[in-house]
């Protein structure tokens, strides 16, 4: 596995539809800042069975944003769409629907040179997972068979998009996400992270920050007897009295209504550092996972 190349851009997003806003409403603050003043965005709608209507919203979105949005489906030459735009933008659906129409069309080796190169990368959901070494970590059913399941390979690590938290209180007795993600590490090395509805993940400088109204969790393949995830919480400690200023790497904790900064949390309760699998996770400027 292969160190984050300080090159690359990404944003990837949880979800494009937050609970109580439009499409890409709660990512938009995000996206702008990702961007800057780029112009040509190429959209790719494989994800999804009606190419046509997916396009117009996204072109629409896009549009209010102050972005023109090309969808690569009405483009005959594909590959020279994506050599030429300034951005790609991979949206969400089904997973093996996205990942077999990047297959049908020969597009995983354009999209991974030209962001290699440094284009900007944006993925939502399915977009997200196609981001990463394969679309194992989906949660979606296989309505279509790609050739295989190794997918860009962006990054190093996995994500689990719309992850939820088991609840304790519920009679469904069938597994957890939890449980699936751990299933997964049984077999895989790769490192997953559990995005919360929300939550969005900034690649830039060699450094994935979190970013978003709402937290993740890592897991990991532990080594015998340790500890195999690692929460974002709030810290109550030194941290937050010395950096009360608000930053891009804060959140509004929901009970508290206070500006708290986000850090690694173990089972001991304080802020920790932690080798993850060759990739830099900055959380916050106090707070750090920092890999080799």
């Amino acid at each position: 596995m292969t160190a984050i190349d300080s090159v690359k851009r990404l944003l990837l997003i949880s979800n494009s539809t937050l609970y109580g806003s439009g499409y890409l409403d709660h990512a938009e603050r995000e996206i702008r800042d990702f961007l800057g003043n780029t112009a040509r965005v190429i959209f790719v709608p494989f994800a999804v069975h009606d190419l046509r209507v997916y396009a117009a919203k996204a072109q629409e979105r896009f549009r209010d944003m102050g972005f023109v949005l090309t969808s690569i489906h009405d483009v005959s030459n594909k590959a020279r769409a994506i050599d030429e735009a300034d951005v790609v933008f991979v949206g969400g659906g089904n997973t093996f629907r996205l990942l077999k129409g990047l297959y049908d069309y020969e597009l995983l080796g354009p999209i991974r040179r030209k962001v290699a190169a440094g284009m900007p990368y944006i993925g939502s959901s399915a977009g997200s997972i196609v981001a990463c070494p394969t679309l194992k970590t989906t949660k979606d059913m296989p309505v279509v068979q790609p050739p295989c399941f190794e997918a860009l390979g962006l990054v190093s690590f996995q994500i689990s998009p719309h992850y939820l938290d088991s609840d304790p209180s519920s009679t469904h007795m069938g597994e957890t996400q939890e449980e699936r993600i751990m299933q997964f590490l049984e077999e895989n090395a790769e490192p997953v992270v559990g995005l919360r509805e929300g939550s969005i993940l900034r690649v830039q400088d060699g450094v994935v920050t979190l970013k978003g109204a709402t937290t993740a969790r890592i897991f990991k393949r532990p080594p015998v007897g340790s500890e195999h995830t690692h929460e974002l919480r709030r810290n109550p400690g030194a941290d937050a009295a010395r950096d009360s200023k608000p930053t891009d790497h804060r959140r509004m904790h929901r009970d508290s209504g206070t500006c708290i900064p986000l850090v690694w949390r173990g089972q001991s309760g304080c802020a920790s550092s932690v080798e993850y699998a060759h990739t830099r996770w900055r959380i916050s400027r106090k707070a750090r996972v920092v890999g080799t």
